[in-house]
Parts: structure tokens; sequence; C-alpha cells
């Protein structure tokens, strides 16, 4: 009967041994890198970290970029709001005030109509031909005519503000450096200069009396 199978017996051991060393060096496990290898992946590296850095500067000018292109578009709708806002106040205004104006000249227009007819009328009346018979009459419709032209003036008056003006200009305080502004109240005056002024119109008036009273008492010595 055959002994038992040894798989090691067809196996060559020195030859195993001997093909080791070659097979790892040929494999590159376990190998310690040369200098050569070690200059290639710092080049590589240095690449690397340029192509890195440039491309972080890309990437920094595209949001540079982004971000001017954003403050713009802000800018845009900030500025389009705003002045669409002042536009449509401003036509408001404007068209207020031009119709207000075109109202005003049209009342001005008519006034000055009105103006001529009243002072045709009254220019009309010539007093020196009434005579005796019809002096009542002409004198009613004079002042008639001259009432009507009245009420044309404060009706206008209170239209116009032009009229209105010329109305407050006529009746504005005098002039700070007219005499009778610059002249101060008496109550604004002290007592002692009160005094002299009751005493320098008073004054007078004391010699009067004076001299009355020696006259009378003159008369009463006389007797």
């Amino acid at each position: 009967m055959a002994g038992e199978y040894d798989s090691t017996e067809f196996i060559d051991t020195d030859f195993l041994a001997q093909k080791s060393p070659s097979s790892a060096a040929t494999s590159g496990y376990g190998r310690t890198p040369s200098p050569d290898d070690v200059n290639r992946k710092v080049v590589e590296a240095q690449q690397k970290l340029v192509e890195l850095k440039r491309a972080q500067e890309e990437l920094e000018r595209e949001r540079a970029g982004l971000e001017e292109l954003r403050r713009r578009q802000n800018e845009f709708t900030t500025g389009r709001d705003e002045i669409v806002q002042n536009l449509t106040r401003g036509l408001g205004l404007l068209e207020e005030a031009e119709f207000v104006a075109r109202r005003d000249a049209e009342q001005m227009v008519k006034t000055i109509a009105d103006f001529r007819a009243a002072m045709a009328k009254v220019q009309a009346i010539n007093d020196a031909t009434w005579t005796k018979e019809n002096f009542q009459v002409e004198l009613t419709r004079a002042l008639t005519t001259i009432e009507n032209a009245r009420m044309e003036w404060n009706s206008a008056r209170l239209k116009i503000s032009a009229l209105a003006g010329e109305t407050k200009n006529a009746a504005a305080p005098l002039d700070k450096n007219s005499p009778a502004a610059a002249a101060p109240s008496l109550a604004e005056l002290p007592f002692g200069q009160l005094c002299k002024i009751g005493l320098a119109m008073t004054w007078p008036l004391l010699l009067v009396a004076l001299g009355a009273l020696g006259i009378f008492i003159a008369i009463l010595l006389r007797k």
C-alpha cells in the first residue's frame, strides 16, 4: 500500500528562498523611497499648491465680481424705487400747482375784464351834467355804480393773492428806522424820566396858576 501524499515533496525550498528577495524588490512593497522619488513628490506637491493658489485667486476674483454685481443690482433697485417715488410725488405737486395757476389765471382774466367794466362805469359819471331836477336820481345811480365797483374790488381782493398782498403792504407797520417806530412808549420809560416829562408838561400851568394867585393877592392888598 502506498504511503500518504506530502505536498512539500515537490517544492524546492531553496529555490523559493532565492526567489523571494528579488520578487519583493520588483514588486515595490516595503521598499525605501529614493531621493529622486522624494524630489518628484515634492515637485508634484508644489505644482498642486500652485494650481490650488491659482484656483483660489480665480475664485476670489469671481467672488469680487459677484459682490460688485450684487451692489450694482441693489443700487439699481433702490435708485429706481426712489426716483419713481420722487417723480410721482413731483408730478402730483406740479399738476396741482398747474391747476391752481390755470384757475388763478382764468380768474385774473375775468377780474381784469370786470375791473375794466367797473372803471368805465365809474369814469362815465359826469356830475357836471346833473341838473337840479335829476340831481337825486343821478346821485343815487352814481352811488350804486361806485358801490358795485367797491364790491367787485373787495371780492377780487379775497380771491387773488396779488391784490391781498398789495393791501397788506398798504397796511404794513411803520419802518423800525422811522421816528414814530423809534420812539419808545411811555410804559417802557423809567420812573425818573416819566417825572421829568410830567414836570415839563405841567410847569407852564404852574406858572399860570402862580401868576393868577399873585394877582389875586395884590387885589386883596389894595382893598
